[in-house]
């Protein structure tokens, strides 16, 4: 039987006026809260668009994983095709048959949004040699890591029929630079690299956010004709870090003030609060056949939750499990979950365990169960047609 049991200590009802979301004027629109994973804000996150070089992320990603396991090095130096050196847009003016390190060209990647620089990487690493054979490495890739809105066409974004990202995958493959490469995510943060003193033109990141001093420091911005202006951007402050996803807006000025608008709301208007200490005991479940007829359900870590400044004190949350519980019972055992639903955000669902062990009770313990199970078949079952 699934039972639900309301937490008391943090069933309280509050005051509080109800959050007001986010008004983007965004096409699309993903923001995560990346220390809690709790999501802010989502405007047609699952709709596949054109991503533009915002999907350069997608290439970068998959150089770090060669480079992790051995198929590349930051010092090898790949040559530069006539394919490569046919690009235009963003571009680091590399020459057919030149050689560059795989340094810079990620950083001309991350930095200058080089077309080329990618191109170069995508050959290097494709299982044909070609962008193209690259392109489905990278959708099958993608697919695996989750992101199931993804098709990729090239390594660059550059316009093509059937090049699409949800702004939650680009949201999803930003957290996976984050944690599962932080050694390379400092470069995200560099303003200006200068590849070539001869041709400095294109030497300073775009990233609109990353000198105005509210902690952002990534990660890749967007625009083509067909996708307008677009950012996926990452911030930091204290010990909260919020990724955020843009894409669709009219001008490069909207997109500046739009991702400044989101970052200074996602971490003004919420905070990080601890509702249950790791140990806490939060409820009980009833043990069937056991030594103890109800064991504790606690947490085996601190619950951090996100809520918005304005929700008060306190906030609303029940338990639930399938129960009674078979004895014997293990400490530690997973038995059941915390549903938290913060006021204008969506649930969030946390593991309890048992707080001690449980031993089988005996003879007595089955007769004790079976009278409980005859009063819960009392007390739920149907009332008579008569209403008595």
């Amino acid at each position: 039987m699934i039972r639900t049991l309301a937490a008391a200590a943090l069933l309280i009802s509050t005051t509080a006026p109800p959050l007001a979301a986010f008004e983007t004027r965004a096409k699309a629109a993903y923001v995560i809260d990346h220390t809690t994973g709790t999501v802010l804000l989502n405007k047609d996150a699952d709709e596949p668009l054109p991503p533009a070089s915002m999907s350069k992320l997608m290439t970068l990603y998959m150089a770090f994983e060669a480079i992790e396991r051995g198929q590349l090095s930051m010092t090898d130096e790949l040559a530069v095709s006539a394919h490569a050196n046919s690009f235009g847009g963003s571009t680091l003016f590399l020459k057919e048959g030149e050689r560059v390190s795989v340094e810079d060209l990620v950083r001309g990647v991350i930095v200058l949004s080089g077309n080329d620089a990618c191109v170069v990487i995508a050959e290097a690493l494709s299982p044909d040699g070609t962008e193209a054979g690259f392109a489905r490495l990278m959708t099958r890739r993608a697919q695996e890591m989750g992101m199931t809105n993804s098709t990729f066409a090239n390594s660059s974004g550059w316009p093509a029929a059937g090049h699409r990202m949800s702004m939650r995958d680009l949201g999803l493959l930003a957290q996976r630079l984050l944690t599962d490469y932080p050694e390379y995510y400092p470069m995200f943060s560099e303003t200006e690299f200068l590849f070539d003193e001869n041709e400095s033109s294109n030497r300073f990141n775009r990233n609109p956010l990353l000198t105005l001093g509210i902690g952002a420091d990534g990660l890749k911005t967007g625009h083509t004709q067909e996708a307008g202006y677009g950012l996926t951007g990452s911030a930091k402050q204290g010990d909260r870090r919020v990724i955020f996803v843009l894409s669709g807006l009219d001008t490069a000025a909207a997109r500046a003030q739009e991702s400044e608008a989101i970052v200074n709301w996602a971490f003004r208007q919420f905070a990080q609060r601890t509702l249950v200490d790791a140990g806490e005991r939060v409820a009980t479940a009833r043990v069937w056949e056991g030594g103890e007829p109800e064991v504790g359900l606690v947490s085996s870590e601190d619950i951090t939750v996100l809520l918005p400044v304005l929700a008060g004190k306190t906030v609303s949350a029940e338990v639930v499990y399938t129960g009674p519980v078979q004895a014997p019972i293990t400490a530690g055992t997973t038995l059941a979950e915390l549903v938290i639903q913060p006021e204008g955000l969506p649930e969030q669902r946390f593991p309890l365990v048992a707080e001690t062990d449980i031993a089988h009770g005996g003879f007595l313990a089955k007769i004790s169960t079976a009278a409980l199970s005859l009063i819960d078949q009392w007390n739920t079952r149907a009332p008579s047609e008569d209403g008595a």
